[in-house]
C-alpha cells in the first residue's frame, strides 16, 4: 500500500472529458486475458479496469463487487488477492474509491434511455449485469470482513489467534513471505519493486540501450527456472562482461560462453572471477553475440534465478521482466544479505567457491542459486526458517526469540472494511438516507435527495478515500408513479428491437416457410402469423438484435415465389428512436462484427441492396480480392456452409487481427453466426467494405449491436405480445422519466468531473426485486483520468 494521505484533495475544476464524436477513437479494446489498452492513453502504467472475457456474460452480485473494493482500497500489500471476475490493473496507484448506488432503476432502464444517458454511456467502458441484492448494498459494503491474511506483515502479527511461536513471527522471511508453501509466482519480484531497487527495467532511465528478452506479461508456476551467474573483468568503463553462464531447471548447463570486453582490461580480477589473460586472449564472442543467444534461447515464460542477479543483468546489459532472486529469499534482518556460498553451505550441504580455487566458477554459482530458490519453493518459507535457523541465521532455539516479542499477545483486531482502512489511514464515509450503516455517526451524512447528497459529496475540501453515495429520489419517484406495468414498457422496448414485420407473403405460407427464411440471419425466438382477410403476413422475433438489423438490410424486398416482401421494424410511438439507440449500441461495440454463413441455396435467393449495413458496396474497396491477391491467393468462393473458428479467422483475418471468434450455435445444430472481434476498429471497417466480396462467400456481416455483458438480449424480459405493444405509446410519464434521467446524468457528470484522478468510480443501479420477479441491476466502472 503506498504510503500516501489517507485523504485525496478533491479536483474543483472541471476535468475536459471526451467528446461523445470523439469517443470511438479512444474506446478500450479488451484482449482476451481481460487486459485492456487505450488507442490513446495517457500513461500505460495508470489504474484501470477490465472484465474477464468469459465473466461478462454472467451476473456479478453483491459479494463480488465487494470483493472488488476490498482489492482497489487495500491490495496485495494487506494481503488482498485479485477479484476472480475482473481485473484492476496498477491497484497501487488507484488514489481513492468512489460507489454510487442508485436506487430504483434496471438495466432495462438505461438501455430504454440509453440516448438521455450520454455521459454514463461514454465515460464508462466496463459494464456487467447485477444481481439485486435481499439486504442494503451500503450496509454489506461498511458491515463486510476483509478476509485475514496467512502473512504476520499484514494481519497476524498483532493477532494473538496465530499459531506461530512468538520469535518466528518477527523473522524477516516470515514477515516478508508469510507461512504457507506457494508456487514460483509468489517469489518473482514484483516490477514495482525492481524499479525501487534500482533493477533494469524497460523504459526506466540509464536501461535505454539494454536488450530486452521476449516475455510474457505473467508466469504461472509452471513456468520454467533458469540458473544464471556471470562474471566480470575491470575495464576503462568499469566492471563489463568477461564470462556468463546458464542451467536450465533440470541443472544442465546450456550456455557457457567467455566474452571479450570492447574496452582495455585494466584488471582481470582473477581471485574473484578465474578469468585470465590467456583465457580470452583468442575470444572474439562479443555482447552483443550473448545478448542474441539468450535472447533466443530463453523461451518467453522463462524466471531467471540468481544470486544479486541484477548486477548480472547490468553486466549483460539485458531487461528481463520475471526474477527470483535467492539474496532476497533468504533474507537477513535490517537488508543484510547472505552471501552464496553459505546460504549454499548451510542449506544444500555443498561447498562452493572454496579457497583452493582460483576464482568462482559461474556454473557451479548459477546451478547453486537454481537449486536453492527450487529448495525454497518446495519447502515452504516456514519449514525453510524451522529447518535452518541455527545454522543460517545463528539461533539455537526458536523459543530463544521468544523475549523479543510481545510478553502479552494482542487483542484481536476487527477485520471490519472500515477498520481496517483505518488501521492503513484511509477515511471512509456515507452520505444518503438514514439507514442501519455500521459505520460510526461521525463518518455519515443523512441527506433526502439526491441534490443534496451531491452538493455534500461536492462541497468537501478533501475526498475521503472510500466514499458511498446513496441516490434514493427515483426509487421513491418509480413507486409513486410508475406501476409495474411501466417494468413492463421497459422490458417492451427491448423486444421491439429484436421484431421485424414481413409481409405480405404468399398466400398458403406457413410459419415453418417464414422461419426457414429468417433463420438464416440470427437465433429466432418467435414467430406469429398474421392472417387478415386478403393477405398474410409474419412477425419475426430474433433472439438478438444483430438477427433483427441483418434481417431489415438483407430480407427486405426479398422476391418469395414471384411476390416481393417487406422486412422493417414495427412502427410503434416507443420505436421512434430506434435508430439513434441503435447507432449508441453500435458504437458501444466498436470492434465486434456479426457474421453469418448462408447455405449456398439460401444465399442464391437472398437479394442484397446497393448499400448494406450503411456502407456503399465498391469495389474499389480494400476487400477481400484485393487482399488475397496480395498475398497470392485466388478469390474463390468457398462451398462449405457450416462454421468453425478456423474458418472465421482464415476469411476475417485478412481484413486485421482477429483477438476472439464467439460461435453462437443452437443445441444440435451446426453453428451458423458469429461474434467476431477484432484488435482493432479498422479491421472491422475493412470487412463492412468488403461486404459484396464477403457476399460472393456467402456471408452476410453487420455492426454487432448487442452488449457484451448480455448473455442474450432480451433473456431477462418477459415475453410481450404484439396486441400489448400496439397499446403502448409514450405518456407524459414516459417523458416526465426521461427528463428525469437527464437530470441524473447531468449530476453524475459533474460528480464524476470532481473525482480525484485516479479514482475508481464505480455507479451501481441497483435493479428490482418483487413479487412479479426479478430486473436485473447494471454496474458501470472505470477509473478517472486526468485529460
Amino acid at each position: 500500500m503506498e504510503p500516501s494521505s489517507a485523504e485525496v484533495t478533491c479536483n474543483g475544476r472541471k476535468r475536459k472529458r471526451i467528446a461523445p464524436a470523439a469517443h470511438e477513437e479512444v474506446k478500450r479494446l479488451k484482449t482476451e486475458e481481460g487486459e485492456e489498452t487505450l488507442e490513446s492513453e495517457p500513461s500505460s502504467r495508470s489504474p484501470r479496469i477490465s472484465v474477464l472475457p468469459d465473466r461478462l456474460q454472467q451476473p456479478i452480485t453483491a459479494n463480488d463487487l465487494t470483493e472488488l473494493l476490498h482489492y482497489a482500497a487495500l491490495g496485495k500489500t494487506a494481503g488482498v488477492e485479485q477479484p476472480s471476475w475482473c481485473r484492476l490493473h496498477h491497484q497501487k496507484k488507484v488514489k481513492a474509491v468512489n460507489v454510487v448506488m442508485i436506487e430504483g432503476l434496471t438495466q432495462s432502464h438505461f438501455y430504454k434511455h440509453c440516448l438521455t444517458l450520454q455521459h454514463l454511456r461514454t465515460n464508462y467502458s466496463t459494464r456487467v449485469t447485477f444481481t439485486p441484492s435481499s439486504t442494503d448494498l451500503a450496509s454489506g459494503i461498511f458491515s463486510s470482513e476483509v478476509p485475514e491474511s496467512d502473512d504476520p506483515s499484514v494481519s497476524r502479527r498483532h493477532n494473538g489467534s496465530s499459531d506461530l511461536p512468538k520469535g518466528l513471527r518477527i523473522h524477516p522471511v516470515i514477515t516478508k513471505f508469510g507461512t504457507k508453501r506457494r508456487g514460483l509466482t509468489a517469489y518473482v519480484l514484483p516490477e514495482e519493486e525492481m524499479v525501487k531497487k534500482r533493477w533494469p527495467v524497460k523504459g526506466m532511465p540509464d536501461f535505454q540501450d539494454f536488450v530486452c528478452t521476449d516475455s510474457v506479461d505473467r508466469v504461472t508456476d509452471c513456468s520454467p527456472l533458469y540458473g544464471l551467474d556471470c562474471e566480470m573483468c575491470l575495464t576503462e568503463k568499469g566492471n563489463e562482461l568477461a564470462r556468463v553462464s546458464l542451467v536450465d531447471s533440470d541443472g544442465k548447463c546450456v550456455v557457457d560462453e567467455l566474452v571479450k570486453p570492447p574496452n582495455s582490461i585494466i584488471n582481470y580480477l582473477t581471485r574473484f572471477s578465474g578469468i585470465t589473460p590467456a583465457m580470452l586472449r583468442p575470444i572474439t564472442t562479443t555482447l552483443r553475440n550473448v545478448q542474441t543467444r539468450l535472447k533466443t534461447l530463453l523461451p518467453s515464460d522463462a524466471v531467471l534465478v540468481g544470486h544479486s542477479l541484477n548486477n548480472d543483468l547490468v553486466a549483460l546489459k539485458m531487461i528481463h521482466r520475471h526474477v527470483i532472486d535467492t539474496s532476497l529469499l533468504y533474507r537477513r534482518e535490517f537488508g543484510q544479505r547472505f552471501k552464496l556460498k553459505v546460504i549454499t553451505e548451510s542449506v544444500l550441504n555443498r561447498q562452493i567457491q572454496t579457497e583452493e580455487k582460483t576464482g568462482h566458477n559461474p556454473i557451479e554459482d548459477a546451478l547453486a542459486a537454481l537449486e536453492l530458490a527450487q529448495y525454497f519453493i518446495k519447502k515452504g518459507p516456514r519449514q525453510v526458517v524451522e529447518l535452518h535457523m541455527e545454522e543460517l541465521w545463528g539461533y539455537r532455539r526458536i523459543e530463544e526469540l521468544e523475549d523479543l516479542a510481545p510478553a502479552e499477545p494482542a487483542p484481536p483486531q476487527s477485520q471490519r472494511f472500515p477498520d481496517v482502512l483505518r488501521r492503513h489511514g484511509r477515511s471512509v464515509a456515507f452520505l444518503g438516507k438514514r439507514s442501519d450503516i455500521a459505520l460510526d455517526l461521525s463518518n455519515q451524512q443523512w441527506l433526502n435527495s439526491d441534490k443534496e447528497v451531491l452538493a455534500s459529496f461536492r462541497g468537501q475540501t478533501r475526498c475521503p478515500f472510500l466514499s458511498v453515495l446513496q441516490l434514493p429520489s427515483l426509487s421513491s419517484h418509480l413507486k409513486k408513479s410508475f406501476p409495474h406495468l411501466e417494468q413492463q414498457r421497459v422490458c417492451a422496448h427491448l423486444r421491439d428491437l429484436c421484431v421485424v414485420l414481413a409481409g405480405p407473403l404468399p398466400a398458403g405460407s406457413s410459419e415453418q416457410e417464414v422461419r426457414r427464411l429468417f433463420r438464416c440471419c440470427g437465433p429466432l425466438r418467435n414467430i406469429k402469423m398474421l392472417n387478415t382477410t386478403v393477405r398474410v403476413h409474419a412477425e419475426v422475433e430474433f433472439e438478438l438484435l444483430e438477427g433483427a438489423e441483418l434481417a431489415v438490410k438483407t430480407l427486405n424486398g426479398l422476391n418469395m415465389q414471384g411476390q416481393s416482401i417487406k422486412v422493417q421494424r414495427p412502427v410503434y410511438e416507443s420505436m421512434l428512436d430506434a435508430d439513434l439507440t441503435l447507432d449508441a449500441l453500435m458504437c458501444d461495440n466498436n470492434t465486434h462484427l456479426y457474421a453469418v454463413k448462408l447455405n449456398p441455396s439460401m444465399a442464391d435467393g437472398v437479394h442484397i441492396s446497393e448499400r448494406v449495413n450503411g456502407h456503399t458496396l465498391n469495389a474499389k474497396c480494400s476487400d477481400v480480392a484485393s487482399v488475397k491477391k496480395a498475398n497470392g491467393q485466388h478469390s474463390q468462393p468457398k462451398t462449405k456452409s457450416k462454421l468453425s473458428e478456423e474458418t472465421v479467422r482464415e476469411t476475417f483475418g485478412l481484413f486485421g487481427s482477429v483477438e476472439r471468434v464467439a460461435l453462437l450455435q443452437q443445441s444440435g445444430k451446426h453453428a451458423r453466426h458469429a461474434i467476431i472481434r477484432f484488435e482493432s476498429s479498422e479491421g472491422k471497417r475493412a470487412a463492412l467494405s468488403s461486404s459484396e466480396d464477403l457476399r460472393k462467400e456467402n456471408y452476410l456481416v453487420c455492426p454487432s449491436l448487442t452488449p457484451h455483458h448480455l448473455p442474450s438480449w432480451t433473456a431477462v424480459t418477459t415475453p410481450t405480445s404484439s396486441e400489448e405493444r400496439s397499446h403502448m405509446h409514450i405518456s407524459s410519464q414516459d417523458e416526465e422519466m426521461d427528463l428525469l434521467m437527464g437530470k441524473l446524468d447531468h449530476r453524475l457528470q459533474k460528480l464524476f468531473r470532481y473525482l480525484p484522478e485516479g479514482t475508481l468510480s464505480v455507479v451501481v443501479l441497483l435493479g428490482h426485486t418483487s413479487d412479479h420477479g426479478l430486473l436485473p441491476g447494471l454496474c458501470l466502472m472505470e477509473v478517472t483520468q486526468e485529460s
